[in-house]
């Protein structure tokens, strides 16, 4: 009976396996249309408005993990901006919120941001699944 009982958890735990295995988060970022999607474990699950450089400046195309989480982070560059839920993926560059939401979906020369909303659910994801199992994308 204990036996059966060990082979049946056993079982279970295997075919659960493979689920966490793949569980992931990407954010697929979009210069042409200045839009994000992002994907948890494989399915879409939000597509958003950002706003990237501008013609001039320069937001870099590739594929990152993020490598450092800050909920409040301010500009160190931009006159002390407040840069809410801060992912940074690539040198000093970032995903974060700005609350200057009129400007989302335009590039700007300061801004790789997204609205504060749309930045918080995209750090509790990261967070929730880890930024070993994220991955930003940026195409243009």
């Amino acid at each position: 009976m204990r036996r059966s009982i060990f082979l049946a958890a056993l079982v279970g735990l295997a075919l659960a396996l493979p689920t966490a295995a793949f569980a992931s988060v990407v954010a697929q970022i979009n210069l042409s249309s200045q839009r994000m999607h992002v994907f948890v474990n494989g399915k879409p699950a939000y597509t958003w408005k950002v706003s990237t450089a501008r013609s001039g400046y320069r937001t870099p195309t590739g594929t990152y993990k993020p490598y450092h989480l800050a909920r409040r982070h301010y500009s160190s560059i931009y006159n002390n901006s407040p840069m809410p839920h801060s992912i940074f993926f690539y040198k000093g560059y970032a995903i974060h919120g700005s609350y200057e939401t009129k400007y989302l979906g335009r590039r700007v020369p300061w801004l790789r941001a997204a609205a504060p909303v749309h930045a918080a659910r995209l750090y509790s994801l990261v967070q929730r699944y880890g930024a070993g199992n994220t991955t930003i994308r940026i195409t243009n």
